[in-house]
């Protein structure tokens, strides 16, 4: 398996462009191979996989767990979003900074955001299928949210002619200043 990592603004995250290969029949990738990952730097063991669709202007975090932190792996096979990792690491130089990515089934890259940060995106495209590896179990007894629009954090999302829908539990984050971090 050969695949591209392309690091982030902040350690930690890595953007992965798989190799493609295309033909007359459509397409083939490997999104995961755990030898082909590990020799190229990301040495990971996934426990559980998730799938969510969503509709254009949902947005989904802004997640994390502690403790039973996860690390994850996430995709877009149909539509398109717009997704953020935080650096939650209160030991971290970058603490309290964002980087933000557009995955979508098009240009197929795909994201790796270790255990340290929150995760959350916003659907681009009606329809978007996301899916996305973890290290570790869901738990909803450990699991945080972060405030989407906290200003602390500043996230740029790209909410332009987007009609924003958000559950109840994410509307409800905590700012920087009030949720747990990591050490």
């Amino acid at each position: 398996m050969q695949v591209k990592l392309i690091p982030c603004e902040i350690p930690g995250p890595v953007i992965i462009e798989p190799q493609v290969h295309e033909d007359s029949r459509g397409l083939f990738l490997e999104s995961w191979n755990a030898e082909g990952f590990r020799e190229a730097g990301l040495d990971v063991e996934f426990v559980q996989d998730n799938h969510s669709r969503s509709r254009k202007g949902v947005l989904r975090g802004l997640h994390f767990q502690i403790p039973m932190a996860q690390g994850k792996l996430v995709r877009v096979v149909n539509g398109a979003v717009f997704d953020v990792a935080v650096d939650l690491r209160r030991s971290s130089s970058d603490f309290g900074r964002w980087i933000g990515v557009e995955l979508t089934d098009q240009n197929r890259r795909m994201l790796w955001i270790p255990a340290g940060f929150a995760h959350g995106f916003l659907t681009l495209r009606d329809g978007t299928d996301f899916l996305y590896k973890c290290t570790a179990p869901y738990m909803p007894e450990h699991e945080h949210t972060l405030a989407w629009n906290d200003p602390a954090v500043g996230i740029e999302w790209p909410l332009e002619g987007a009609e924003l829908v958000i559950s109840e539990r994410d509307a409800r984050g905590l700012s920087l200043a009030e949720v747990p971090v990591f050490a």
